[in-house]
Protein backbone atom coordinates (compact mmCIF):
# COMPACT_ATOMS: atom_id res chain seq x y z
CA UNK A 1 0.00 0.00 0.00
CA UNK A 2 1.11 3.54 -0.70
CA UNK A 3 2.47 5.60 2.16
CA UNK A 4 0.11 8.36 3.41
CA UNK A 5 0.74 11.86 2.13
CA UNK A 6 1.35 14.40 4.90
CA UNK A 7 -0.88 17.45 4.59
CA UNK A 8 -3.07 19.66 6.73
CA UNK A 9 -5.89 22.16 6.42
CA UNK A 10 -4.97 25.81 6.98
CA UNK A 11 -5.34 26.56 10.69
CA UNK A 12 -8.30 28.89 10.09
CA UNK A 13 -10.26 25.98 8.57
CA UNK A 14 -9.54 23.62 11.46
CA UNK A 15 -11.84 23.49 14.49
CA UNK A 16 -10.36 25.17 17.53
CA UNK A 17 -10.87 23.44 20.87
CA UNK A 18 -11.38 26.81 22.59
CA UNK A 19 -14.37 27.62 20.37
CA UNK A 20 -16.19 24.31 20.88
CA UNK A 21 -18.73 23.15 23.44
CA UNK A 22 -17.32 19.59 23.37
CA UNK A 23 -13.97 17.94 23.97
CA UNK A 24 -12.34 17.83 20.55
CA UNK A 25 -9.57 15.30 21.18
CA UNK A 26 -11.77 12.23 21.82
CA UNK A 27 -13.76 13.05 18.69
CA UNK A 28 -10.54 13.25 16.67
CA UNK A 29 -9.19 10.02 18.14
CA UNK A 30 -12.41 8.11 17.43
CA UNK A 31 -11.64 8.31 13.69
CA UNK A 32 -9.17 5.69 12.46
CA UNK A 33 -7.47 5.07 9.15
CA UNK A 34 -8.91 2.12 7.23
CA UNK A 35 -7.00 0.29 4.52
CA UNK A 36 -8.31 -2.63 2.50
CA UNK A 37 -6.73 -5.05 0.04
CA UNK A 38 -9.13 -6.52 -2.53
CA UNK A 39 -8.22 -9.38 -4.94
CA UNK A 40 -7.84 -8.36 -8.57
CA UNK A 41 -10.43 -10.91 -9.69
CA UNK A 42 -13.12 -9.38 -7.47
CA UNK A 43 -16.30 -8.08 -9.09
CA UNK A 44 -15.74 -4.50 -7.86
CA UNK A 45 -11.99 -4.34 -8.48
CA UNK A 46 -12.28 -2.64 -11.88
CA UNK A 47 -14.57 0.06 -10.48
CA UNK A 48 -13.31 0.66 -6.95
CA UNK A 49 -9.72 -0.59 -7.25
CA UNK A 50 -7.87 -3.18 -5.21
CA UNK A 51 -6.00 -0.89 -2.81
CA UNK A 52 -8.59 1.18 -0.92
CA UNK A 53 -8.09 3.62 1.91
CA UNK A 54 -10.30 5.92 3.89
CA UNK A 55 -11.64 6.39 7.38
CA UNK A 56 -13.55 4.46 9.98
CA UNK A 57 -15.33 5.64 13.13
CA UNK A 58 -15.25 3.75 16.43
CA UNK A 59 -18.87 3.64 17.63
CA UNK A 60 -18.88 1.46 20.74
CA UNK A 61 -16.72 0.26 23.62
CA UNK A 62 -15.98 -3.02 21.81
CA UNK A 63 -14.13 -1.09 19.14
CA UNK A 64 -16.71 -1.69 16.41
CA UNK A 65 -15.89 0.52 13.43
CA UNK A 66 -18.44 2.17 11.14
CA UNK A 67 -17.36 3.18 7.65
CA UNK A 68 -18.72 3.63 4.16
CA UNK A 69 -19.33 0.24 2.64
CA UNK A 70 -17.53 0.55 -0.69
CA UNK A 71 -14.19 0.69 1.13
CA UNK A 72 -14.60 -2.85 2.46
CA UNK A 73 -16.56 -4.56 -0.31
CA UNK A 74 -14.84 -7.88 -1.18
CA UNK A 75 -11.87 -6.98 1.04
CA UNK A 76 -9.45 -9.83 1.70
CA UNK A 77 -7.47 -8.00 4.38
CA UNK A 78 -8.29 -4.90 6.44
CA UNK A 79 -6.13 -2.73 8.67
CA UNK A 80 -7.22 -0.09 11.17
CA UNK A 81 -4.75 2.54 12.44
CA UNK A 82 -5.33 4.94 15.33
CA UNK A 83 -4.03 8.49 15.69
CA UNK A 84 -1.35 7.23 18.09
CA UNK A 85 -0.02 4.79 15.49
CA UNK A 86 -1.48 1.48 16.69
CA UNK A 87 -2.49 -0.80 13.79
CA UNK A 88 -4.91 -3.70 14.19
CA UNK A 89 -6.30 -6.14 11.63
CA UNK A 90 -10.04 -5.99 11.00
CA UNK A 91 -12.80 -8.22 9.67
CA UNK A 92 -15.58 -6.86 7.43
CA UNK A 93 -18.78 -7.75 9.26
CA UNK A 94 -21.24 -6.26 6.79
CA UNK A 95 -21.79 -4.00 3.81
CA UNK A 96 -25.42 -2.95 3.63
CA UNK A 97 -26.46 -1.96 0.11
CA UNK A 98 -29.56 -0.10 1.29
CA UNK A 99 -27.84 2.32 3.69
CA UNK A 100 -24.35 2.20 2.20
CA UNK A 101 -22.83 1.59 5.63
CA UNK A 102 -20.03 -0.87 6.32
CA UNK A 103 -19.13 -2.40 9.69
CA UNK A 104 -15.69 -3.68 10.69
CA UNK A 105 -14.78 -5.76 13.73
CA UNK A 106 -11.20 -5.22 14.99
CA UNK A 107 -9.34 -8.51 15.50
CA UNK A 108 -7.47 -7.12 18.49
CA UNK A 109 -7.63 -4.31 20.98
CA UNK A 110 -8.14 -0.98 19.21
CA UNK A 111 -7.13 1.82 21.61
CA UNK A 112 -9.53 4.50 20.41
CA UNK A 113 -12.55 6.09 22.11
CA UNK A 114 -16.07 5.62 20.82
CA UNK A 115 -17.83 8.59 19.24
CA UNK A 116 -21.32 9.17 20.61
CA UNK A 117 -24.11 9.16 18.05
CA UNK A 118 -26.42 12.14 17.68
CA UNK A 119 -29.86 12.72 16.18
CA UNK A 120 -30.29 14.42 12.84
CA UNK A 121 -33.92 15.56 12.93
CA UNK A 122 -33.01 19.10 13.97
CA UNK A 123 -29.98 19.52 11.67
CA UNK A 124 -30.76 22.23 9.12
CA UNK A 125 -29.23 24.00 6.15
CA UNK A 126 -26.54 26.52 7.23
CA UNK A 127 -25.86 24.70 10.51
CA UNK A 128 -22.20 24.53 11.52
CA UNK A 129 -20.71 21.04 11.46
CA UNK A 130 -17.26 19.43 11.52
CA UNK A 131 -15.84 16.86 9.12
CA UNK A 132 -13.20 14.68 10.79
CA UNK A 133 -10.79 12.40 8.98
CA UNK A 134 -8.02 10.28 10.46
CA UNK A 135 -4.96 12.29 11.42
CA UNK A 136 -6.07 14.56 14.24
CA UNK A 137 -6.90 18.26 14.12
CA UNK A 138 -4.87 18.80 10.93
CA UNK A 139 -7.42 16.64 9.09
CA UNK A 140 -10.53 18.12 10.71
CA UNK A 141 -12.54 20.74 8.84
CA UNK A 142 -15.04 23.39 9.87
CA UNK A 143 -17.98 23.15 7.47
CA UNK A 144 -21.67 23.88 7.13
CA UNK A 145 -24.72 22.08 5.82
CA UNK A 146 -25.47 23.42 2.32
CA UNK A 147 -28.35 21.05 1.49
CA UNK A 148 -30.43 18.27 2.93
CA UNK A 149 -32.37 16.24 0.39
CA UNK A 150 -32.97 12.94 -1.35
CA UNK A 151 -29.98 11.40 -3.12
CA UNK A 152 -29.98 8.84 -5.94
CA UNK A 153 -26.68 7.23 -6.99
CA UNK A 154 -26.06 5.64 -10.38
CA UNK A 155 -25.09 2.31 -8.76
CA UNK A 156 -28.76 1.58 -7.85
CA UNK A 157 -28.64 3.40 -4.53
CA UNK A 158 -31.17 5.75 -2.98
CA UNK A 159 -31.31 7.74 0.24
CA UNK A 160 -34.53 9.49 1.21
CA UNK A 161 -32.45 11.99 3.17
CA UNK A 162 -28.76 12.93 2.84
CA UNK A 163 -26.50 15.72 4.10
CA UNK A 164 -24.42 17.89 1.78
CA UNK A 165 -21.60 19.98 3.26
CA UNK A 166 -19.03 22.56 2.13
CA UNK A 167 -16.16 23.20 1.87
CA UNK A 168 -15.17 19.68 0.72
CA UNK A 169 -12.93 17.35 2.68
CA UNK A 170 -10.39 15.71 0.31
CA UNK A 171 -10.44 12.42 2.26
CA UNK A 172 -14.19 12.06 2.62
CA UNK A 173 -14.60 8.28 2.45
CA UNK A 174 -15.84 7.12 5.85
CA UNK A 175 -15.12 10.50 7.47
CA UNK A 176 -17.17 11.53 10.51
CA UNK A 177 -19.71 14.33 10.27
CA UNK A 178 -20.03 15.81 13.76
CA UNK A 179 -22.59 18.30 15.09
CA UNK A 180 -21.91 21.26 17.37
CA UNK A 181 -22.22 18.98 20.39
CA UNK A 182 -19.50 16.61 19.20
CA UNK A 183 -21.90 13.83 18.22
CA UNK A 184 -21.72 11.70 15.09
CA UNK A 185 -24.50 12.57 12.61
CA UNK A 186 -23.19 11.21 9.30
CA UNK A 187 -20.59 9.16 7.44
CA UNK A 188 -18.75 10.48 4.39
CA UNK A 189 -19.68 8.95 1.05
CA UNK A 190 -18.95 11.19 -1.95
CA UNK A 191 -17.35 14.30 -3.40
CA UNK A 192 -20.20 16.16 -5.14
CA UNK A 193 -21.21 19.38 -6.83
CA UNK A 194 -24.33 20.95 -5.34
CA UNK A 195 -26.36 23.85 -6.68
CA UNK A 196 -26.69 26.55 -4.00
CA UNK A 197 -28.71 29.45 -5.34
CA UNK A 198 -27.05 30.47 -8.61
CA UNK A 199 -23.71 28.94 -7.64
CA UNK A 200 -22.35 25.44 -8.11
CA UNK A 201 -20.52 24.47 -4.93
CA UNK A 202 -18.16 21.54 -4.44
CA UNK A 203 -18.75 19.59 -1.26
CA UNK A 204 -19.32 16.19 0.28
CA UNK A 205 -22.36 13.95 0.67
CA UNK A 206 -22.89 12.19 4.01
CA UNK A 207 -25.13 9.26 4.91
CA UNK A 208 -27.16 10.23 8.01
CA UNK A 209 -26.57 8.20 11.16
CA UNK A 210 -30.30 7.79 11.92
CA UNK A 211 -30.56 4.79 9.60
CA UNK A 212 -27.80 2.86 11.40
CA UNK A 213 -29.54 1.50 14.57
CA UNK A 214 -31.84 -1.06 12.86
CA UNK A 215 -28.95 -2.34 10.74
CA UNK A 216 -26.62 -2.51 13.74
CA UNK A 217 -29.14 -4.49 15.77
CA UNK A 218 -29.58 -6.97 12.91
CA UNK A 219 -25.85 -7.41 12.30
CA UNK A 220 -25.11 -7.99 15.97
CA UNK A 221 -27.94 -10.53 16.23
CA UNK A 222 -28.13 -12.13 12.79
CA UNK A 223 -24.84 -11.19 11.12
CA UNK A 224 -26.75 -9.40 8.35
CA UNK A 225 -29.71 -7.12 7.70
CA UNK A 226 -33.11 -8.69 8.31
CA UNK A 227 -34.57 -6.78 5.36
CA UNK A 228 -34.92 -8.75 2.10
CA UNK A 229 -32.46 -7.72 -0.63
CA UNK A 230 -33.64 -5.50 -3.45
CA UNK A 231 -33.73 -6.68 -7.06
CA UNK A 232 -30.55 -5.53 -8.81
CA UNK A 233 -30.01 -5.02 -12.55
CA UNK A 234 -26.36 -3.94 -12.79
CA UNK A 235 -27.49 -0.99 -14.92
CA UNK A 236 -25.71 2.29 -14.18
CA UNK A 237 -27.87 5.26 -15.11
CA UNK A 238 -27.73 9.04 -14.90
CA UNK A 239 -30.08 11.95 -15.55
CA UNK A 240 -29.31 13.96 -18.71
CA UNK A 241 -31.69 16.65 -20.01
CA UNK A 242 -34.70 15.16 -18.20
CA UNK A 243 -33.89 11.66 -19.45
CA UNK A 244 -32.59 8.65 -17.52
CA UNK A 245 -29.71 7.35 -19.62
CA UNK A 246 -27.69 4.15 -19.32
CA UNK A 247 -24.02 5.11 -19.03
CA UNK A 248 -22.57 1.87 -17.68
CA UNK A 249 -23.28 -1.85 -17.37
CA UNK A 250 -21.87 -4.39 -14.95
CA UNK A 251 -20.40 -7.14 -17.10
CA UNK A 252 -22.49 -10.34 -17.20
CA UNK A 253 -25.03 -8.82 -14.83
CA UNK A 254 -28.79 -8.93 -15.55
CA UNK A 255 -29.09 -5.78 -17.70
CA UNK A 256 -26.03 -6.72 -19.74
CA UNK A 257 -27.39 -10.25 -20.30
CA UNK A 258 -30.78 -8.83 -21.35
CA UNK A 259 -29.25 -6.74 -24.14
CA UNK A 260 -29.36 -3.26 -22.60
CA UNK A 261 -26.79 -0.98 -24.28
CA UNK A 262 -24.85 2.12 -23.34
CA UNK A 263 -26.77 5.25 -24.35
CA UNK A 264 -30.21 3.65 -24.03
CA UNK A 265 -32.85 5.97 -22.56
CA UNK A 266 -35.10 4.35 -19.95
CA UNK A 267 -38.70 5.23 -20.87
CA UNK A 268 -40.80 3.13 -18.51
CA UNK A 269 -40.88 0.17 -16.13
CA UNK A 270 -43.82 -2.14 -16.67
CA UNK A 271 -45.61 0.54 -18.66
CA UNK A 272 -45.20 3.22 -15.96
CA UNK A 273 -43.25 6.24 -17.19
CA UNK A 274 -39.93 6.91 -15.47
CA UNK A 275 -39.56 10.52 -14.28
CA UNK A 276 -36.08 10.38 -12.78
CA UNK A 277 -33.38 8.24 -11.23
CA UNK A 278 -35.07 7.86 -7.85
CA UNK A 279 -38.36 7.05 -9.55
CA UNK A 280 -36.65 4.38 -11.68
CA UNK A 281 -35.26 2.62 -8.61
CA UNK A 282 -38.53 2.71 -6.72
CA UNK A 283 -40.40 1.27 -9.70
CA UNK A 284 -37.85 -1.56 -9.99
CA UNK A 285 -37.77 -2.36 -6.28
CA UNK A 286 -41.54 -2.41 -5.88
CA UNK A 287 -41.80 -5.32 -8.31
CA UNK A 288 -40.52 -7.81 -5.75
CA UNK A 289 -37.39 -9.55 -4.56
CA UNK A 290 -34.28 -10.57 -6.54
CA UNK A 291 -35.16 -12.92 -9.37
CA UNK A 292 -38.29 -11.03 -10.38
CA UNK A 293 -38.54 -10.08 -14.06
CA UNK A 294 -38.40 -6.34 -14.68
CA UNK A 295 -39.97 -5.21 -17.99
CA UNK A 296 -38.32 -2.03 -19.22
CA UNK A 297 -38.94 0.08 -22.32
CA UNK A 298 -35.88 1.76 -23.83
CA UNK A 299 -35.41 4.38 -26.51
CA UNK A 300 -32.45 3.51 -28.72
CA UNK A 301 -31.45 5.64 -31.72
CA UNK A 302 -35.04 6.65 -32.38
CA UNK A 303 -36.51 3.17 -31.98
CA UNK A 304 -38.37 1.55 -29.09
CA UNK A 305 -36.81 -1.53 -27.51
CA UNK A 306 -38.54 -3.63 -24.86
CA UNK A 307 -36.52 -5.93 -22.63
CA UNK A 308 -37.30 -8.30 -19.78
CA UNK A 309 -34.49 -8.15 -17.25
CA UNK A 310 -34.28 -11.05 -14.82
CA UNK A 311 -33.09 -9.28 -11.68
CA UNK A 312 -30.56 -10.69 -9.23
CA UNK A 313 -29.20 -10.30 -5.72
CA UNK A 314 -26.14 -8.05 -6.00
CA UNK A 315 -24.49 -9.87 -3.12
CA UNK A 316 -24.31 -13.08 -5.18
CA UNK A 317 -21.74 -11.41 -7.45
CA UNK A 318 -19.35 -10.46 -4.65
CA UNK A 319 -16.58 -12.35 -2.91
CA UNK A 320 -17.45 -13.13 0.69
CA UNK A 321 -15.07 -12.19 3.50
CA UNK A 322 -13.26 -15.05 5.21
CA UNK A 323 -12.47 -14.79 8.91
CA UNK A 324 -8.88 -15.97 9.34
Amino acid sequence: MAEPVHWSFPSELQPSASDLSFDLKPALDAVVMLRADVPEESFTASILGTDRSGNGIVIDDRGLVLTIGYLITEAETLWLTTNNGVTVAGHPLAYDFVTGFGLVQPLGHLPAPALAQGATKDIAVDDDVYVIGHGGRAHALKARIIARREFAGYWEYLLDDAFFTAPPHPEWSGAALVDDGGRLIGVGSLLVQEQVGEDTVQGNMFVPIDILPPLLADVMKLGRSSQPPRPWLGMYTTEISDHVVVHGLARNAPADDAGVRLGDIVVDVGGEKVTGLADLYRKIWQRGEPGVAVPITLARHGTVVRVQIRSADRNDYLRKPQLQ
